[in-house]
């Protein structure tokens, strides 16, 4: 069974935060899908990936394209990631289901701790997966680096 991370962002925005993930995803071996709910913003999210230092390069695709299947990452509004994904970072509010969680090696919900619509969407998704008997963790940068601040 995997387990589910949040990630309370305060300090650093989720363009600086997400490839820092995504490169400790891809160390450990694993395929990944970045699951947003507005293609706009996950195009957006794809440009500032590859605008990135080149030592630091992710190789990424954007759902909808003919090599989807070969994508390391592959940013998808969609539940089901053709590249074999065995985690899911899911943002903006992207919705998650506890069959997904026990499915995959890691889910990661990142959102803004900034935006008080964000902030109730991840508690609303922390209680519907803890509920369901999902393992989580919940994480937060206040003091500058990241701390586990909450597990169930």
């Amino acid at each position: 069974m995997g387990a589910v991370y949040f990630y309370h962002l305060t300090r650093r925005p989720l363009e600086e935060t997400l490839p820092v993930l995504l490169d400790k995803a891809r160390g450990a071996g694993w395929r990944i899908a970045v699951r947003g709910r507005d293609p706009g913003r996950l195009d957006w999210l794809d440009e500032r990936l590859w605008l990135g230092p080149e030592d630091g390069f992710l190789p990424h695709g954007r759902a909808g394209g003919p090599h989807d299947a070969d994508q390391p990452i592959l940013l998808t509004t969609a539940a089901e990631a053709p590249n074999g994904a065995v985690c899911v970072m899911a943002v903006d509010g992207a919705e998650v289901a506890p069959d997904e969680v026990a499915a995959l090696e890691r889910v990661c919900i990142l959102f803004d701790g900034t935006d008080p619509q964000a902030v109730q969407t991840a508690r609303d998704q922390w209680k519907a997966l803890t509920g369901a008997g999902c393992p989580a963790q919940y994480w937060s940068e206040e003091s500058g680096r990241w701390e586990k601040k909450a597990e169930a």
